[in-house]
């Protein structure tokens, strides 16, 4: 891909964004004993539960009887990654792995933005997006997902052989990375990012089941899980509650979580809207006719925001996987997500101010509570709504121009131009 000239003031001023910024994250996350910083439970998260799963892993087996334990194999691998520092507590090795992975997305999306016909706004987003969650970021393994996605997405079109690998290494940490992949231009490019991340996330899981005992334990954990009070859902429930609803809070799973009547058909209403969602996409794929460099973006920020939705559990950390993508977004001006990226931000926002800073009023169910866990589920859920919107309409055949990117017979690498057909 053509390199432009680009002059260094932009690049250093993302670079000085990104120093500032962390040396702020890191500050806080020191001094995190405050109320409106969580108490201390934000980087207890590490120091407690994470070290204590190192402990169990480092002896061959995943958590499998720990509730909390609810993640593919592949995490006990990023988990086990902070004793390749033993000069390092874990803490301290863990915070810095999770920084170098910050760093090397950051780098990623400046590179990305640099290319000819690009832009730094997605260097600018994540950079300047992720300390919107405060130290959140760095106590949670999410930055690491989510940069084997941002990596997936933007080799994808030299390399969609690295596209699928990276792909599939991300769905063995987290899952919803095998979602990145979802937009991959019709034809050779597909099969073959498919194809490997097939065979790579297969080769990957029976090393993993060698390594660790009872690797498929979490689709347990998971399955058990009931309706986590900053999902869409809790928030219904949390509402109902002014209204005379009897449920209660409960810590359940490592989440709070509300019980009661009916508590159940709607952890069962969630489950239906995501597999609506799952349907949704599958059309808008066996549909869309144009493609440009952008699709694989939007379409992977538009599945993600919709399972997210969805789901039965939004925690605040799910933010930056929706930055990370969002940030994809903005480095092709082809994209079609802008509005979209302007509400992942905005929401981002919101959900600090939610957890940590007003977390009990939240669990208590207070009329605070309830307002922002609205406020902020609306702007999540209007940025799904015109995600997908806005990916449909871009893709949709018009009858007149249709493009698509299919290589060509000798070139793995998405063209540098449209073909245009009539």
């Amino acid at each position: 891909m053509n390199r432009l000239r680009v002059t260094p003031g932009p690049v250093l001023a993302v670079t000085a964004l990104w120093l500032t910024t962390r040396a702020l994250m890191l500050w806080l996350l020191v001094h995190d004993s405050g109320p409106l910083l969580g108490g201390g439970s934000v980087a207890r998260e590490v120091w407690r539960l994470y070290f204590r799963w190192y402990g169990v892993l480092a002896h061959g087996s995943v958590p499998a009887h720990d509730t909390l334990w609810q993640y593919p194999p592949g995490a006990g691998a990023v988990l086990l990654a902070p004793g390749l520092l033993p000069w390092l507590t874990y803490f301290q090795a863990f915070v810095v792995l999770t920084l170098a992975v910050d760093a090397l997305v950051t780098a990623a999306l400046v590179r990305a933005g640099t290319s000819a016909g690009r832009s730094l706004l997605g260097a600018v987003l994540w950079t300047g997006g992720l300390p919107l969650l405060l130290h959140l970021p760095l106590a949670r393994y999410d930055v690491q997902a989510t940069g084997l996605a941002v990596l997936c997405l933007l080799v994808l079109a030299r390399s969609p052989r690295a596209g699928g690998v990276l792909g599939a290494l991300g769905a063995l940490v987290k899952v919803w990375p095998a979602l990145v992949l979802l937009g991959t231009p019709p034809g050779r490019v597909t099969r073959r990012a498919w194809g490997w991340a097939v065979a790579a996330g297969a080769g990957s899981l029976g090393v993993l089941a060698v390594w660790f005992d009872h690797p498929l334990s979490f689709l347990r954990q998971q399955g058990g899980r009931g309706v986590q009070i900053e999902s869409l859902g809790g928030t219904a429930l949390n509402l109902a509650r002014h209204a005379g609803w009897p449920g209660r809070t409960r810590y359940r799973y490592g989440a709070v979580e509300l019980v009661g009547p009916h508590a159940d058909a709607v952890a069962t209403a969630s489950l239906a809207l995501t597999a609506v969602a799952c349907a949704l996409l599958v059309l808008w794929r066996v549909r869309a006719r144009r493609w440009n460099e952008a699709t694989p973006y939007d379409a992977a920020l538009s599945a993600v925001l919709l399972f997210t939705v969805t789901s039965r559990v939004i925690s605040p950390q799910y933010m930056v996987w929706l930055l990370g993508l969002a940030a994809v977004c903005l480095t092709s001006r082809h994209t079609g997500q802008r509005p979209v990226a302007l509400l992942v931000l905005a929401a981002t926002a919101l959900s600090t101010v939610v957890y940590p800073m007003y977390y009990r009023e939240v669990i208590a169910g207070t009329w605070t509570g309830c307002v922002l866990m609205l406020i902020r589920n609306g702007v999540l859920a209007a940025a799904a709504v015109l995600s997908f919107a806005r990916l449909w309409r871009a893709t949709e055949p018009d009858g007149k121009n249709l493009r698509t990117t299919e290589p060509r017979p000798d070139s793995d690498r998405l063209p540098d131009r449209l073909l245009s057909s009539s």
